[in-house]
């Protein structure tokens, strides 16, 4: 099993930055796919971004591209999301998960979850 404990929400303006981490204990972390997802209120759950195993190849959603960083440290078994140019849409809770079988976009391919963090950007 994997434990995944998120931390670094906050309140923040629009145009401000905040980084996110995902702190991830239990099996090999290197060999799991994490992926950051966002719920906000009275939406469906939406793919961020994710980062590959040990290629450390990256994907984003559109609506983050050019503003949004995932990077992982697998020897301090983190992840991190680096956001920049935050706007009021990009309020939500934010969550990291992990699968092994290499999935990117869809939640229900994802194994494992954190509680979340919560993300507000005043306009």
């Amino acid at each position: 099993q994997v434990q995944l404990v998120e931390s670094g929400g906050g309140l923040v303006q629009a145009g401000g930055s905040l980084r996110l981490s995902c702190a991830a204990s239990g099996r090999t972390f290197s060999s799991e796919v994490v992926g950051w997802f966002r719920q906000a209120p009275g939406k469906e759950r939406e793919f961020v971004a994710a980062i590959s195993q040990s290629v450390w190849s990256t994907r984003y959603a559109d609506s983050v591209k050019g503003r949004f960083t995932i990077s992982r440290d697998n020897a301090k078994n983190m992840v991190y999301l680096q956001m920049n140019s935050l706007k009021p849409e990009d309020t939500a809770v934010y969550y990291c998960a992990t699968n092994r079988a290499g999935y990117y976009y869809t939640s229900r391919d994802y194994d494992y979850w954190g509680q979340g963090t919560q993300v507000t950007v005043s306009s």
